[in-house]
Protein backbone atom coordinates (compact mmCIF):
# COMPACT_ATOMS: atom_id res chain seq x y z
CA UNK A 1 0.00 0.00 0.00
CA UNK A 2 2.81 2.43 1.01
CA UNK A 3 4.00 1.55 -2.83
CA UNK A 4 0.97 2.34 -4.11
CA UNK A 5 1.38 6.10 -2.26
CA UNK A 6 4.92 6.66 -3.07
CA UNK A 7 3.79 6.39 -6.88
CA UNK A 8 0.68 8.63 -6.96
CA UNK A 9 2.26 11.31 -5.20
CA UNK A 10 5.77 10.88 -7.46
CA UNK A 11 3.27 10.72 -10.34
CA UNK A 12 1.69 13.74 -9.59
CA UNK A 13 4.84 15.85 -8.61
CA UNK A 14 6.04 14.88 -12.61
CA UNK A 15 2.54 15.48 -13.79
CA UNK A 16 2.52 19.21 -11.98
CA UNK A 17 6.51 19.93 -13.49
CA UNK A 18 5.45 18.86 -17.00
CA UNK A 19 2.07 21.26 -16.69
CA UNK A 20 4.50 24.34 -15.38
CA UNK A 21 7.11 23.43 -18.31
CA UNK A 22 4.49 23.76 -21.04
CA UNK A 23 2.66 26.83 -19.42
CA UNK A 24 6.24 28.70 -19.37
CA UNK A 25 7.31 27.53 -22.80
CA UNK A 26 4.05 28.61 -24.32
CA UNK A 27 3.51 31.39 -26.70
CA UNK A 28 0.68 33.21 -28.32
CA UNK A 29 2.38 34.41 -32.00
CA UNK A 30 -0.44 36.79 -32.87
CA UNK A 31 1.11 40.49 -32.93
CA UNK A 32 -1.54 40.79 -29.72
CA UNK A 33 0.10 38.51 -27.55
CA UNK A 34 0.68 39.57 -23.97
CA UNK A 35 4.11 39.40 -22.30
CA UNK A 36 4.33 37.24 -19.02
CA UNK A 37 7.02 38.57 -16.41
CA UNK A 38 10.15 36.87 -15.68
CA UNK A 39 9.11 36.68 -11.77
CA UNK A 40 5.93 34.63 -12.76
CA UNK A 41 7.86 31.91 -14.52
CA UNK A 42 10.42 32.13 -11.47
CA UNK A 43 7.04 31.67 -9.02
CA UNK A 44 5.81 28.74 -10.66
CA UNK A 45 8.67 26.94 -10.87
CA UNK A 46 9.45 27.86 -7.05
CA UNK A 47 5.89 26.12 -6.42
CA UNK A 48 6.71 23.25 -8.58
CA UNK A 49 10.18 22.77 -6.99
CA UNK A 50 8.80 23.14 -3.54
CA UNK A 51 5.59 20.40 -4.26
CA UNK A 52 8.43 18.10 -5.45
CA UNK A 53 10.40 18.51 -2.50
CA UNK A 54 7.18 17.49 -0.75
CA UNK A 55 6.45 15.01 -2.54
CA UNK A 56 9.96 13.27 -2.55
CA UNK A 57 9.44 13.84 1.41
CA UNK A 58 6.58 12.40 1.89
CA UNK A 59 7.47 9.30 -0.68
CA UNK A 60 10.53 8.91 1.56
CA UNK A 61 9.21 9.26 4.46
CA UNK A 62 6.10 6.67 3.77
CA UNK A 63 8.87 4.07 2.25
CA UNK A 64 10.96 4.31 5.71
CA UNK A 65 7.23 3.58 7.76
CA UNK A 66 6.87 0.76 5.65
CA UNK A 67 10.53 -0.55 5.76
CA UNK A 68 10.43 -0.34 9.47
CA UNK A 69 7.19 -2.05 9.83
CA UNK A 70 8.20 -4.94 7.76
CA UNK A 71 11.97 -5.14 9.59
CA UNK A 72 10.16 -5.18 13.18
CA UNK A 73 7.68 -8.21 11.70
CA UNK A 74 10.42 -10.19 10.37
CA UNK A 75 12.12 -9.68 13.50
CA UNK A 76 9.29 -10.85 15.58
CA UNK A 77 9.11 -14.27 13.58
CA UNK A 78 11.98 -14.96 14.02
CA UNK A 79 12.29 -14.21 17.51
CA UNK A 80 9.19 -16.75 17.57
CA UNK A 81 10.70 -19.16 15.32
CA UNK A 82 14.28 -19.24 17.42
CA UNK A 83 12.20 -20.37 20.39
CA UNK A 84 11.29 -23.75 19.07
CA UNK A 85 13.65 -25.89 20.00
CA UNK A 86 14.07 -29.34 18.30
CA UNK A 87 11.70 -28.57 15.54
CA UNK A 88 11.85 -30.61 12.11
CA UNK A 89 11.36 -28.38 9.19
CA UNK A 90 8.01 -29.74 7.19
CA UNK A 91 7.18 -26.99 5.08
CA UNK A 92 5.91 -30.02 2.31
CA UNK A 93 3.09 -30.72 5.22
CA UNK A 94 1.65 -27.32 5.63
CA UNK A 95 -1.20 -25.76 2.78
CA UNK A 96 -1.92 -22.15 2.48
CA UNK A 97 -5.62 -21.12 1.37
CA UNK A 98 -7.16 -17.99 -0.46
CA UNK A 99 -6.08 -14.38 0.69
CA UNK A 100 -8.55 -12.24 2.14
CA UNK A 101 -8.47 -8.44 2.81
CA UNK A 102 -10.95 -7.68 5.66
CA UNK A 103 -12.30 -4.68 6.61
CA UNK A 104 -9.91 -3.53 9.03
CA UNK A 105 -7.41 -4.16 5.43
CA UNK A 106 -5.30 -6.74 7.01
CA UNK A 107 -4.86 -9.96 5.36
CA UNK A 108 -6.26 -13.20 6.24
CA UNK A 109 -5.00 -16.68 4.99
CA UNK A 110 -6.19 -19.84 6.22
CA UNK A 111 -3.30 -22.10 7.12
CA UNK A 112 -3.76 -26.21 7.38
CA UNK A 113 -0.78 -28.50 9.08
CA UNK A 114 -0.49 -32.37 8.27
CA UNK A 115 0.95 -33.95 11.93
CA UNK A 116 2.42 -37.40 10.00
CA UNK A 117 3.62 -38.81 12.41
CA UNK A 118 3.09 -41.14 15.42
CA UNK A 119 2.62 -39.13 18.38
CA UNK A 120 1.01 -35.24 19.07
CA UNK A 121 2.89 -32.56 17.52
CA UNK A 122 2.82 -28.92 17.81
CA UNK A 123 3.57 -26.30 14.45
CA UNK A 124 5.33 -23.32 13.94
CA UNK A 125 4.58 -21.84 10.39
CA UNK A 126 6.37 -18.63 9.17
CA UNK A 127 3.66 -16.94 6.35
CA UNK A 128 5.26 -14.69 4.21
CA UNK A 129 2.55 -12.12 2.70
CA UNK A 130 3.52 -10.83 -0.77
CA UNK A 131 3.06 -8.27 -3.67
CA UNK A 132 2.74 -9.95 -7.30
CA UNK A 133 6.35 -9.29 -7.94
CA UNK A 134 7.19 -11.43 -5.17
CA UNK A 135 8.12 -8.44 -2.71
CA UNK A 136 7.78 -9.35 1.25
CA UNK A 137 5.28 -7.09 2.81
CA UNK A 138 4.36 -8.55 5.87
CA UNK A 139 5.02 -11.72 7.53
CA UNK A 140 3.20 -13.76 10.68
CA UNK A 141 4.49 -16.41 12.54
CA UNK A 142 0.98 -19.48 13.67
CA UNK A 143 1.50 -21.67 15.88
CA UNK A 144 -0.48 -24.98 15.88
CA UNK A 145 -0.61 -26.60 19.13
CA UNK A 146 -1.87 -30.50 19.88
CA UNK A 147 -2.22 -31.72 16.80
CA UNK A 148 -2.80 -35.40 16.86
CA UNK A 149 -0.64 -38.01 15.24
CA UNK A 150 -2.04 -38.56 11.47
CA UNK A 151 -4.56 -35.60 11.56
CA UNK A 152 -4.75 -32.21 9.97
CA UNK A 153 -5.26 -28.99 12.21
CA UNK A 154 -6.73 -25.52 10.99
CA UNK A 155 -5.32 -21.66 11.78
CA UNK A 156 -5.61 -18.53 10.26
CA UNK A 157 -2.64 -16.19 9.92
CA UNK A 158 -3.33 -12.71 9.88
CA UNK A 159 -1.14 -9.51 8.28
CA UNK A 160 -0.15 -7.39 11.50
CA UNK A 161 -0.86 -4.02 9.32
CA UNK A 162 -3.60 -3.10 6.10
CA UNK A 163 -2.34 -4.53 2.58
CA UNK A 164 -3.94 -3.88 -0.53
CA UNK A 165 -3.67 -4.99 -3.88
CA UNK A 166 -2.87 -8.54 -5.12
CA UNK A 167 -1.43 -9.87 -2.45
CA UNK A 168 -0.24 -14.00 -2.14
CA UNK A 169 1.70 -15.86 0.17
CA UNK A 170 4.43 -18.15 0.89
CA UNK A 171 5.08 -20.67 4.07
CA UNK A 172 8.58 -19.00 4.61
CA UNK A 173 9.38 -21.81 7.27
CA UNK A 174 7.33 -24.25 8.81
CA UNK A 175 8.72 -26.46 12.00
CA UNK A 176 6.93 -29.50 13.56
CA UNK A 177 8.02 -29.58 17.66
Amino acid sequence: MAGHRVGNIVAAAVAAGIVAAAATGCSNNSSTSTTSTPSAGASIRSKISSAASAASSAASSLASQASSALASASAEARRKLDEVKGGVDVKGDVKLGAVTIGGDGKATVPVTVHNTVGSTKSFAVQVNFKDRNGNLLDTVVVTVDGVAAGKTADAKATSHRKLAGDVGTTVGTAVRY
